[in-house]
């Protein structure tokens, strides 16, 4: 192990083991934080032999999920292939906050907003079918342009959109490819549950705005002292799960997947080969027991290319559906007088990005991109003050709103998506513990259960994961954010 030092502070360099094309990892963590030694050696599983461009970076809620083939939190980019190991299966899962014109509700108000949220997008889900085919093919071609003609979303707010919310697909073959090779059943099946968030970690969450920290960048993102807003999490819908598990043996399979892979990936892959040797080629990509990379310039990598940006595009299109159904039914019941997207960024991502002057495939598994200001020329905010980064914690802690500083360029444009993991770990170690002054969060289930007073920890967490962030100047912090009910 070795110590780079910099202007604010030190980024540890973990050493890899020693084949021509691996690099050290990058590590932004603490000696109160430190990153965990077999989630790092996981990662130097994930990425040995890979043609990397640049080292891998382990952000701050690093952890291994078990199910999963590499660790959370982190950025990998490369030279020429996809790795879908250091990616999410379900790409374009991400988070939006809201302002809203509104005084803090009573919890009449918030009840009937949760419950009318419950009705329109139950869990379990229905098979309600919420969009065609020709919709869902829409979706997959345009993104942000589909739902603001479908969903009446003002395309002002696009602004706010990581790309805008559409990856341009003509590079990648063009609409009419994605209508020839997404498969029939994928498309029936993406109808259905458009909108849907769900418990686990997603969430949508009512919050005040507790701290301004950077009163120039919050007056430029809308965002003022006392102010009410709403923060969700959600992923990209049917489709994006559907797509990340054609084009490869994941280890996270969902049983309700493995009877629809069992059908429709033989009839894509395997009954569409133009030859043996393309056979053969992808009953090993596709069909083995791993998940083999897949080289950027072959036909495979351009039909995942493909996919994946399709994917994206649906899954920008089904956040901004429920940003509008939001809306609309925070006007409705909290009595809201206007409201304004104050950014929508995915987190499990897989993008062509420019790196030191060479093209990259920059895969982002559980972290968000984080562009400065000096990557941003010509976005009439964000030019000025950098793409926002949403830190969420828990629904017992703050959240901050943030911005990407130039020292962005060390973490591979990218920072962590959450900070669940050190949160719960500083409450389990005994470094955190309740409130001091005794707040709490009015927690909705998505049963007919009652809600309940969940009690508030310290922010001891989520300010260490946060301070290491800030410490490097990869973002700066902007307002700090207090919840005070959820729906998870």
């Amino acid at each position: 192990m070795s110590v780079a030092d910099t202007d604010e502070g030190q980024i540890r360099v973990i050493a890899a083991p020693a084949t021509p094309d691996d690099y050290d990892t990058r590590v932004f963590d603490s000696p109160i934080l430190p990153a965990d030694p077999e989630a790092l050696t996981a990662l130097a599983d994930a990425v040995r032999g890979a043609d990397l461009a640049a080292p891998p970076v382990v952000l701050p809620d690093f952890h291994h999920e078990r199910h999963m083939e590499a660790p959370c939190s982190i950025a990998v980019a490369t030279r020429n292939t996809i790795r879908p190991t250091v990616n999410n299966a379900s790409v374009n899962c991400g988070m939006a906050l809201i302002a809203l014109d509104v005084e803090r509700p009573r919890t009449g108000a918030i009840a009937d907003f949760y419950e009318r949220l419950r009705t329109r997008y139950p869990y379990p889900p229905t098979m309600r079918r919420d969009l065609t085919s020709r919709e869902v093919l829409r979706c997959a071609a345009e993104g942000s342009t589909f739902a603001t003609e479908r969903f009446d979303v003002d395309p002002g707010e696009l602004d706010r959109v990581e790309e805008r919310g559409r990856i341009d697909l003509e590079s990648f073959g063009g609409p009419g490819r994605v209508r020839r090779e997404l498969p029939r059943l994928i498309v029936q099946l993406s109808r259905t549950r458009f909108g849907t968030i769900g418990p686990s970690n997603h969430f949508v969450e009512l919050q005040e705005v507790e701290e301004i920290l950077d009163p120039m960048a919050a007056d430029l993102l809308g965002v003022s002292a006392g102010q009410v807003t709403l923060q969700y999490h959600a992923g990209g819908g049917v489709l994006t799960g559907l797509v990340g598990r054609l084009y490869g043996r994941r280890t996270d399979f969902p049983r309700r997947h493995r009877a629809i892979m069992a059908v429709q990936k033989p009839l894509l892959h395997l009954a569409t080969a133009r030859s043996l040797s393309e056979l053969r080629l992808r009953k090993f990509l596709y069909f083995s027991g791993e998940c083999p990379p897949i080289p950027r310039d072959s036909r495979e990598g351009a039909r995942l290319m493909l996919a994946n940006a399709a994917a994206m595009n649906y899954g920008f299109a089904f956040r901004l559906a429920i940003y509008q159904a939001l809306r609309s039914m925070a006007l409705e019941t909290l009595g809201v007088r206007s409201s304004k997207l104050i950014v929508d960024s995915p987190h499990d991502t897989m993008y062509e990005e420019d790196l030191d002057g060479q093209k990259v495939l920059l895969h982002r598994y559980k972290s968000c991109r984080a562009y400065p200001p000096s990557r941003m020329a010509g976005h009439p905010v964000f030019g000025r003050v950098g793409q926002p980064v949403l830190v969420p914690g828990l629904h017992s802690t703050s959240s901050y709103l943030c911005v990407a500083d130039e020292g962005a360029s060390e973490s591979l444009y990218s920072a962590c998506h959450g900070t669940g993991s050190v949160i719960s770990d500083f409450a389990r170690r005994g470094l955190s513990g309740p409130d001091p002054r005794g707040r709490s969060t009015l927690r909705f289930r998505y049963s007919d259960a009652a809600p309940v007073e969940v009690p508030h920890l310290d922010d001891h967490g989520i300010d260490e994961a946060v301070g290491v962030l800030v410490r490097h100047r990869i973002v700066r912090p902007v307002a700090r954010l207090r919840p005070f009910a959820v729906l998870t």
